[in-house]
């Protein structure tokens, strides 16, 4: 049995990973007035941030339509038994949903849609894994095994530099936005139960990147083989320096950086930046 791969534009995976795994990418939109543009198609993270700059406020983001799951289902199956749509928490988006009735549109191929619960690079983690084990010719049963285990140990925690887009977006109440502003914290956020939720509060931007560092500590400190990944929103320099410090700490870990992209810097804006990890 053969078994396609696909995520979408929010797992933020390099267009050479992508590649050389053969996971297909389905894109997100964000919408600046009337214009749409595709991430990681048709913008950049880099462009994106710098058109936030030049415009003075943030776009709109869009969820790709059922017809392009469909239309890309059907192009896999001419190749393909079956194929695992891998995509960000159906918490905070309806692309999941998507996925699942489009595979019910289409014949002729399996569809089996995996509801990561987290978002970019993190997301990213169960892409490359089950294209790996799809190289490997594992079935769709098997793949989807090793995911849920991988789910036990994924863990993401990133601070934001403004609560105000999450609470803009829907993605965050108004009043958990109102008390970071108020007392002027960098708040730690996690996913719980498909939603983005606070984790800690934090005065200081550099006391949130140490308390994310203790949270991973936990969990390295065990020296278990890891995978984990430095997620910045334009901040490429910092990201640089977190990656070198924890390498030097725990080199047992495989690390790797990433990047917020359009859809997802929409929601939490310039500067922030985060830190996800799993078992191997």
């Amino acid at each position: 049995m053969k078994t396609a791969i696909v995520t979408d534009s929010t797992a933020y995976i390099p267009k050479e990973t992508r590649e050389r795994l053969n996971i297909h990418m389905i894109p997100l939109s964000v919408i600046f007035g009337g214009e749409v543009y595709q991430e990681e198609v048709e913008i950049t993270a880099a462009d994106f941030y710098a058109e936030v700059k030049n415009r003075g406020e943030l776009p709109t983001t869009s969820q790709p339509s059922v017809g392009k799951f469909v239309e890309l289902f059907e192009e896999l199956s001419k190749e393909n038994d079956a194929v695992i749509s891998v995509h960000l928490s159906s918490g905070i988006s309806g692309t999941y949903n998507g996925a699942v009735s489009a595979g019910q549109m289409v014949d002729n191929i399996d569809v089996y849609a995996f509801d990561s619960e987290v978002s970019c690079m993190v997301q990213g983690f169960y892409a490359i894994e089950a294209a790996e084990l799809a190289a490997e010719g594992k079935s769709p049963e098997e793949i989807l095994a090793r995911l849920n285990e991988v789910k036990k140990t994924n863990q993401a925690y990133f601070m934001v530099d403004d609560l105000s887009h999450l609470q803009r977006g829907g993605r965050l109440s108004g009043a958990q936005a109102l008390i970071g502003s108020f007392l002027q914290v960098k708040p730690i956020l996690h996913f719980v139960d498909k939603l983005i939720v606070p984790f800690e509060k934090i005065r200081t931007r550099k006391k949130a990147i140490n308390r994310i560092y203790d949270l991973f500590d936990e969990v390295a400190s065990a020296e278990d083989p890891m995978r984990a990944v430095i997620i910045h929103a334009n901040r490429p320099d910092e990201a640089q320096q977190m990656k070198d410090e924890l390498e030097a700490k725990y080199p047992h870990v495989e690390y790797s950086i990433s990047y917020f992209g359009p859809v997802i810097g929409t929601h939490l804006g310039e500067g922030a930046m985060g830190l996800g990890w799993y078992k191997r």
